[in-house]
């Protein structure tokens, strides 16, 4: 599968709904030809992002609303078998249960068939800064912990590819990384090349299309030197930071690389404001230092996907729903008319 969306719609993932089947059909509505399995934090907190991927790693305990890595008699053994099936590249070893995405397991019966299909997962970056051990010490600065996270999500990665492959062999999987937002602060306290090394740690164990969602602000020519295939960003609030590495992006595209343009604000307030055309006049202008620099217009819509800003899991299911419909609308204006 090439990386020549022509601007077709797709999505983040979180969805505010609490009924899967519901969300799954609203996808399948408005996203025919690349849908997304939906995640559904507000349905449960085993759904949350950073507890959504977590079945399966050694000590990994919910308390309430809290969750940490607990180190008992059985963490060890719990690493071994990590590291066997890592090792083996088992990933069957690593599902992800219904109890933890109810929203993956309606979407992989609910008789969807399309020429791709998207899943999500958190990065490596992310969620081990967001998991602590018993003394509140992020696991990524932990020698153990920190090795086994990106080996863990490479499994977790691999599996949820391999079960999407059911609906359409050619897939594509996004790493979220909210916390690259922060790159370069006190709050990561990671290496340029460490990141490199997590993400394309995982990125090892998808074959399919590979990408990088980061919501905010982020050193991108960081991003830009992994094995991505795909740059996902909030193109809506973010477009003139990102339009700052056109030379780093340019060598991204021409090597093949595709940028998922957030588009769509995923806020009510900024809803109201929008409409199909405004938001036509946005890209175009979100687009235009690149093209200043040497890319063309045709060469950023051939390999470009559209998408809300961000996930939409804060939005009420009618609003949800009014972002997905400009997202379609928007992306069948811009492929009959190439802006």
């Amino acid at each position: 599968m090439d990386t020549r969306f022509n601007c077709l719609p797709t999505m983040i993932g979180s969805m505010p709904q609490t009924d899967a089947k519901a969300a799954c059909a609203m996808v399948k509505h408005y996203l025919k030809d690349i849908p997304v399995w939906p995640q559904l934090p507000d349905r449960t907190f085993m759904e949350h992002m950073n507890v959504q991927f977590s079945e399966g790693f050694p000590g990994f305990t919910v308390d309430g609303k809290k969750y940490f890595i607990k180190n008992t008699g059985s963490t060890h053994e719990s690493l071994e078998k990590l590291y066997n099936a890592y090792l083996s590249n088992d990933a069957s070893k690593f599902p992800t249960g219904e109890k933890y995405a109810s929203g993956l397991h309606a979407f992989l019966s609910s008789g969807i068939t399309r020429q791709a299909v998207k899943g999500q997962i958190v990065g490596p970056v992310t969620w081990g800064l967001s998991v602590t051990d018993e003394d509140n010490k992020a696991i990524i600065y932990d020698d153990v912990l920190g090795d086994a996270v990106p080996k863990f999500l490479r499994l977790k990665a691999a599996w949820q590819e391999n079960a999407l492959r059911k609906i359409s062999p050619n897939t594509i999987i996004f790493l979220d990384e909210p916390y690259m937002a922060s790159f370069g602060s006190s709050a990561v306290q990671v290496s340029r090349d460490k990141v490199i090394e997590l993400l394309n740690e995982v990125f090892k164990g998808i074959t399919g299309l590979k990408g990088i969602h980061c919501c905010g602000n982020t050193d991108w020519p960081v991003l830009l030197s992994t094995n991505t295939d795909i740059i996902s960003f909030d193109a809506y609030n973010y477009a003139g930071s990102f339009a700052l590495y056109p030379g780093e992006i340019k060598k991204f595209l021409n090597r093949g690389g595709a940028i998922a343009w957030g588009i769509v604000p995923n806020t009510a307030e900024a809803l109201n404001n929008e409409t199909v055309a405004s938001l036509k006049d946005r890209l175009g202008e979100a687009m235009a230092p690149f093209t200043r620099k040497g890319i063309s217009m045709g060469k950023l819509i051939e390999q470009g996907l559209l998408t809300p800003g961000c996930g939409l899991a804060g939005l009420p299911p009618e609003v949800a729903e009014r972002v997905l419909e400009l997202l379609a609308d928007l992306s069948l204006k811009i492929r009959n008319s190439r802006i």
